[in-house]
């Protein structure tokens, strides 16, 4: 397990020495290609130092590659803004987000898929303001009013992704805890079930129930998302959130049983449709 910011360096890294032997060539050439030392080449691509998105340029066409896709997930790994030139807007609440939250958001933005188990409340990328802001004064204690309102404006900032072109791809299973857990009044969850109806019709989003009636599930361990990547599922990882900070599993071993849970509880919960019916139902009380 590792912080946001190591993961994607070693993710990067790993990519990167990929790509050098692929185009045959020793971390030594590859260092006289670009002009450089070979232990500038070898920290790169052990992850132990960043990489600038200018010099990640020259690597990638030192190794000849030309996807514009790949050169484009790297490049926003190393800290480049994206093809067409948003800014990394988070970047401007750097001094109210802590960097595990900040990380979070990069990946999440960088993303082109998104597999979420919720077992307690509503995705950030589906919550309602006032849905939102109750969390977040409940989460984040001796918050003022001007904290809470920034925080919001972050969460709800995030569900561009969702419209972004391409969007992401979210696949959700709600544990029905989180349906019924009435979260700022009646009237606040009434509006975010309708919320959730009208995202479970998007084409971009898959959303899933698991009732009560499932019974015990493997997902009781705990929420988790998996991101996945454009191009190359090497840099795809598991995010396990903390009360205080946010673990990145990024072992091909731990993605694969996170993915086969992750089916797992797609198998047993409702289908998309028979959940929206659900969700309807205890939206009138049922």
């Amino acid at each position: 397990m590792q912080n946001g910011p190591a993961v994607r360096r070693r993710k990067l890294g790993a990519e990167l020495r990929t790509l050098r032997t692929g185009a045959g060539l020793t971390s030594g050439e590859a260092a006289r290609l670009v002009g450089w030392h070979q232990s500038k080449v070898s920290r790169i691509e052990t992850g132990s130092s960043g990489v600038k998105p200018a010099d990640l340029r020259l690597l990638l066409d030192a190794y000849g590659v030309r996807d514009g896709h790949l050169r484009e997930l790297l490049l926003m790994l190393a800290g480049a803004e994206d093809a067409g030139g948003r800014h990394r807007w988070w970047h401007a609440y750097r001094g109210v987000l802590p960097p595990t939250y900040r990380d979070f958001i990069s990946l999440e933005s960088q993303a082109s898929a998104m597999r979420t188990l919720e077992t307690t409340v509503v995705p950030g990328l589906l919550q309602t303001p006032e849905y939102a802001r109750a969390v977040t004064r409940a989460a984040v204690k001796d918050l003022d009013e001007d904290g809470l309102d920034t925080l919001v404006e972050v969460r709800l900032a995030r569900q561009d992704v969702l419209r972004s072109d391409p969007p992401l791809v979210l696949s959700a299973v709600l544990d029905e805890a989180v349906l019924r857990r009435e979260v700022g009044g009646p009237g606040v969850m009434a509006r975010q079930l309708e919320r959730l109806m009208e995202a479970a019709r998007l084409p971009q989003v898959r959303l899933q129930v698991l009732p009560y009636a499932a019974g015990a599930h493997i997902g009781l361990t705990g929420p988790f998302v998996i991101f996945s990547f454009p191009s190359t599922s090497d840099l795809d990882v598991v995010v396990l959130d903390q009360l205080t900070s946010s673990l990145y599993l990024e072992r091909k071993e731990d993605l694969m049983a996170y993915s086969e849970a992750f089916s797992t509880l797609q198998f047993h919960a409702l289908s998309p449709e028979d959940s929206l019916d659900y969700i309807a139902g205890i939206g009138d009380g049922a």
